[in-house]
């Protein structure tokens, strides 16, 4: 009991101040006061949307727009499966309407055959049937999308989404957004600190799907103004921030090159003109289509496409060798470093409306902190009183640990760059509790051992001993339930289990650690015969 060395003591004494005087900056940003210089780079608790204010936005999914996407992506992969065949399976007019893909073949004699190429669409990727096969007057193969397999795509598309979103959101350098699903088709996006909603909606309006496809140089001017292309071809709008604006290119549907591809971009600008750019790289199978692309086609014209709009057309002048291009459109640094962000991030498997926006002002959160602060402040002092006159001298061992019990939960907050929410607030609160109680435990453990006549050292000791297991068990199964919280809540829920799980740390160091070695310097140096507890 009496046993703490020199070198034990020193380094409790350094690990309580330590992590005592890193709760100073945070203190003095929630009490506005002006700290010197030297400080200002010192880590500080972030505050949550609910204390610091922030930007609200609520998105939602077409589950629509996933079946045609599921449709277009079908369709294509048919196309090549009945071109990859050996021998060759001839199909004649496609048709998407109403949702079903269906096609004709050349030959009935080919049916077997084309059923066979499917089966791994009709099957899919999961324990379900995603298409539904059926022939139709001997020669016509028809692909319905079945109800699970539609569920599945949306779930998977949404599932992508909320991680596309949430790549997006820390590349801003923002901290513990809150980004949650929220029914079937709704991503719920919270950012602390950020008050301008327009920023975040131009971050995630946009899908980000990036398409290189070349120029179809046999089509009409007249045709593309009529919203006629050739076969094989489609007319695609120029974007409205480009030079083109409200006019229209025919570009080949197939044989481009998709984003996908994309292993980096960055914001840069254009060494001959220097104006905003994006420099994208590609992944090496990316990268060598991107060079049999411009290599094959030298002279002519390519399309940028991004979400469904030209940016630019420029001319492949030379092969584009090395996996690295730039994407030029008129940009300002700003829209070029969001598209950046954006095509670092991937692209949104389907788009997503923003259908509420909302900005959360800091007064709330403020009148919250403050009020937070007088309850916990009149809390302790009612605490701290009652300790004292009930257990005199160990009451004050125990509003000692108490005040380094709170000043380290700020500490270590700061240190971890954790942030807190109003529910933080409480669990503050909750972990002060926890820690008096400790003490409790342990001082009338040693007035029973008193009582029955032991020794004040033996007494104190084995009131420390029995009174830590009980500590011990009982604030494991609290740090289970913490834990828990953590992984399986979100946002302000994480942020309760965050403080919660530090402070039980803190508390069980405190209020048995620093109380023990206190009241055993005491002991050691006084050797008293009686104790007042």
């Amino acid at each position: 009991m009496l046993d703490f060395p020199l070198w034990k003591r020193l380094t409790l004494w350094i690990s309580t101040i330590v992590l005592s005087l890193l709760a100073i900056p945070s203190i003095a940003a929630l009490t506005n006061t002006p700290l010197p210089d030297f400080l200002d780079n010192a880590p500080q608790i972030n505050l949550g949307l609910d204390l610091a204010g922030g930007s609200h936005i609520l998105l939602e999914a077409d589950p629509a727009q996933v079946a045609e996407q599921r449709l277009e992506s079908t369709e294509e992969t048919m196309r090549q499966l009945m071109a990859d065949a050996d021998p060759r399976i001839e199909i004649g007019d496609v048709s998407t309407a109403d949702g079903r893909l269906s096609f004709m073949l050349d030959s009935p004699a080919d049916i077997d055959r084309a059923r066979d190429e499917l089966s791994n669409v009709i099957a899919g990727t999961g324990v379900v049937a995603e298409w539904q096969l059926e022939v139709l007057d001997g020669n016509r193969m028809v692909l319905t999308p079945t109800e699970q397999g539609l569920d599945t795509a949306v779930e998977g598309a949404m599932e992508s989404a909320v991680e596309v979103v949430r790549r997006r959101i820390d590349a801003l350098g923002t901290r513990e957004p809150t980004i949650i699903r929220q029914g079937d088709n709704r991503i719920v996006v919270q950012v602390p600190g950020l008050e301008d909603p327009q920023a975040l909606k131009d971050l995630l309006g946009q899908t980000a799907n990036l398409e290189f496809k070349l120029v179809d140089a046999q089509a009409l001017p007249t045709d593309i103004a009529q919203g006629v292309a050739n076969p094989g071809s489609e007319i695609v709008p120029y974007a409205a921030e480009s030079d083109f604006a409200g006019q229209f290119e025919a570009v080949r549907r197939l044989g481009g090159i998709r984003g996908d591809t994309l292993t980096g971009a960055q914001q840069s600008f254009d060494q001959q003109t220097n104006e905003p750019v994006v420099s994208i790289q590609f992944d090496p199978q990316g990268g060598a289509r991107f060079a049999q692309l411009s290599t094959e086609n030298v002279g002519q014209r390519f399309a940028i496409i991004l979400d469904d709009e030209v940016i630019s057309a420029p001319v492949f002048n030379e092969p584009i060798l090395g996996g690295s291009a730039q994407i030029s459109g008129g940009f300002t640094v700003e829209t070029a470093n969001n598209l950046a962000i954006q095509l670092r991030s991937g692209a949104l498997p389907v788009d997503l409306a923003v259908i509420e926006e909302r900005t959360v002002g800091p007064d709330l959160g403020a009148d919250s902190i403050v009020k937070g602060g007088i309850a916990m402040g009149v809390g302790s002092l009612l605490v701290i009183l009652l300790m004292v006159a009930t257990y005199g001298r160990f009451g004050v061992y125990a509003t000692a640990a108490l005040i380094f019990n709170v000043l380290m939960i700020l500490g270590i907050m700061a240190f971890m760059n954790t942030t807190l929410t109003l529910p933080g607030i409480a669990g503050f609160v909750l972990t002060i509790g926890a820690a008096v109680d400790a003490n409790v435990l342990i001082y009338e453990r040693i007035r029973e051992e008193r009582k029955r006549g032991r020794r004040v050292v033996a007494a104190v000791e084995t009131g420390y001993k029995e009174a830590s297991r009980a500590i011990y068990d009982a604030n494991m199964t609290n740090f289970i339930a913490g834990v828990l919280l953590f992984l399986f809540g979100s946002g302000p829920i994480r942020g309760f289990a965050v403080v919660l799980i530090i402070g039980l740390f803190t508390s069980v160091f405190t209020a048995v650690t620093l109380t023990r070695m206190w009241v055993a310097m005491w002991l050691k140096a006084k050797r008293p015969s009686e104790i007042h507890i």
